[in-house]
């Protein structure tokens, strides 16, 4: 016992930190679950959606504060299966599907939670930090079903069924996906980003509740048509010759 205690007290801080905020996105997908099983939809997306706050920041505090583990990679990607592959999965079928389906509903279902373990699966062991996804990112892919529930779209069982068949199937496949995280405050040209940032603003201003599925096509469709979002937003060569001129 006495060596249980020693190594819980020698967890360095800057560790704990980044695996309670990882633990929000836990809370995020079980809350999720339990809202869907009381059929408060709703809430029970947006929750997805929040989800990614959590994903997002764990990492960024992580590397801030030099507090990166093995643990708390794999903490990440636990919670990622949980609030972005079982959570939206288990959603769009009460949400749309239902029991009427027979066998497909759940076996669709468990093909999308099945293709978002696998892409973790992946990326734990064949990322490179600097280049592109290989694939659509787990979060996309769970924000991208939630937001059909957000913008109150009625679909039938088929099409819901088969739209977890084509994002789970492009989690898997090799499309490349925008990275952002190779984006830094001294490559970035602020021009582009805060352009981006309007456009973004604007779509939820003008779409309202349908700005999450825009944006999450938006963000399919790049991938598709090879557009690296984090490429284009980098300063190149000449962006700095230019600026200097202007300087």
């Amino acid at each position: 016992m006495r060596k249980v205690d020693r190594r819980v007290k020698n967890i360095p801080i800057k560790t704990i930190i980044p695996n309670m905020i990882t633990s929000g996105s836990v809370f995020c997908g079980v809350s999720s679950l339990i809202l869907t099983a009381h059929e408060r939809f709703i809430p029970a997306a947006l929750l997805i959606c929040f989800a990614v706050f959590f994903d997002v920041m764990d990492g960024r505090v992580a590397r801030s504060l030099g507090g990166s583990s093995a643990f708390g990679e794999e903490l990440d990607s636990l919670a990622d299966a949980i609030s972005f592959g079982v959570a939206p999965a288990f959603l769009i079928y009460n949400a749309y599907i239902g029991v009427e389906s027979g066998i497909w509903g759940p076996l669709t279902a468990s093909f999308f939670a099945l293709c978002g373990v696998l892409r973790l699966a992946r990326f734990n062991v064949t990322h490179v930090p600097a280049g592109p996804f290989q694939g659509l990112p787990i979060p996309a892919g769970g924000v991208a079903l939630a937001s059909v529930v957000i913008a109150r779209i009625p679909i039938t069982p088929l099409v819901a069924m088969s739209a977890m068949c084509f994002v789970g199937a492009l989690m898997v496949s090799s499309v490349p996906y925008c990275n952002a995280k190779k984006l830094k405050k001294t490559n970035v040209s602020r021009a582009k980003l805060y352009g981006l940032m309007t456009f973004i603003a604007l779509c939820f201003f003008i779409l309202r509740e349908k700005a999450f599925l825009a944006v999450a096509v938006m963000y399919i469709i790049s991938g598709l048509v090879k557009f690296d979002g984090a490429e284009w937003i980098m300063l190149h060569p000449e962006d700095e010759r230019s600026a200097h001129e202007k300087d």
